[in-house]
């Protein structure tokens, strides 16, 4: 079993919201280091989906869009007696709410002609309701670990 990380970087509370997940969501949005940029487009996108989706509470709907968009399990590659298969396993808490944050993102950055917060803001709606780029690469990933369900018992 995996052991407990001790220096782990702890990511402080966004100052409009509040949150330990948006904080990491503006981190992860991030370029060059530009954060003030960074968190200009990620408040921009969650008041454009509290305007679209028409809710109280955006963080509501930004926790469901990281849920619905989080994996269960993923494929990892092991090397056996010579051959590579690819092993599903199940993922990590941590892992799982960073891989769902990097497919919302991802999927807002593939998307041309609109500015970045419209287009976060239209993923992270897509993703509340399971729907989207984000959610159907989370289905992928879960076909995948499905396929090779016969190679778990190499998994240790």
């Amino acid at each position: 079993m995996r052991r407990k990380v001790t220096n782990r970087n702890i990511v402080g509370k966004d100052h409009e919201y509040g949150s330990e997940k948006i904080g990491k969501f503006i981190n992860y949005v991030m370029l060059r280091g530009q954060k003030a940029t960074a968190q200009k487009i990620v408040y921009e996108a969650l008041a454009a989906v509290k305007e679209k989706a028409k809710v109280e509470d955006v963080m509501e709907v930004f926790d469901t869009a990281l849920k619905n968009t989080g994996p269960l399990t993923e494929v990892r590659s092991r090397r056996v007696g010579g051959a590579n298969y690819q092993i599903p396993r199940e993922v990590r808490p941590e892992r799982r709410s960073f891989l769902s944050m990097k497919w919302i993102i991802d999927a807002a950055r593939d998307g041309k002609g609109a500015p970045m917060a419209t287009r976060l803001a239209d993923e992270i709606i897509l993703a509340s309701k399971n729907e989207g780029k984000a959610v159907k690469k989370r289905e992928d990933t879960h076909k995948m670990a499905e396929a090779n369900k016969a190679f778990a018992h190499f998994a240790w």
